[in-house]
């Protein structure tokens, strides 16, 4: 069993448990295939996508960075709904959209995806991951953003992006 395999199988047990003690959840539930919700995800991540380059624009870079990792956030969101998932955990949502392009549900690339989370895949230890990034510059005390890391989160964020609108086509 491949690890993104395992981890959705830990999520949606997980989320099971939850659902059962408390009504509500932070893990994976399967639900009908949702393409109405899929788009609505679609809208929030152009949303958030226009406010990476606002951001910069006003002065404030370093709120690029959840703004670009949640445009990317709400695709992978868009994809789970579209094959019938709710996620509300980051790390579930990632292992199940490993796993879609496992099993060819999704045709997202794989390659896309750890662009995703490293900017430089080449460069696996010293590269931080959009998240490491959005935790940096979300919690920590900077004010702005490195242009060419942010400008390498806009294309990684425009690029999933049109994938997922392609997917979402089909």
């Amino acid at each position: 069993m491949a690890h993104a395999e395992n981890k959705v199988e830990w999520c949606l047990k997980k989320a099971e448990k939850e659902l059962r003690d408390t009504g509500k959840h932070r893990g994976l539930v399967r639900i009908p295939p949702d393409k109405a919700l899929a788009l609505a995800h679609i809208k929030k991540a152009e949303h958030s996508l226009k406010a990476v380059t606002d951001f910069r624009k006003i002065g404030y870079s370093d709120w690029s960075a959840p703004a670009a990792f949640y445009a990317v956030y709400h695709c992978l969101l868009a994809l789970a709904a579209k094959n019938g998932y709710e996620s509300r955990n980051q790390e579930c949502t990632f292992a199940l959209i490993y796993r879609l392009i496992e099993t060819k549900k999704v045709k997202l690339d794989a390659g896309l995806l750890q662009q995703i989370s490293r900017l430089d895949p080449e460069k696996t230890q010293e590269s931080p991951t959009i998240t490491d990034i959005r935790e940096t510059q979300q919690y920590g005390v900077a004010t702005s953003l490195e242009n060419k890391t942010l400008k390498k989160m806009l294309e990684n964020a425009k690029a999933v992006l049109d994938k997922t609108k392609e997917e979402l086509e089909e």
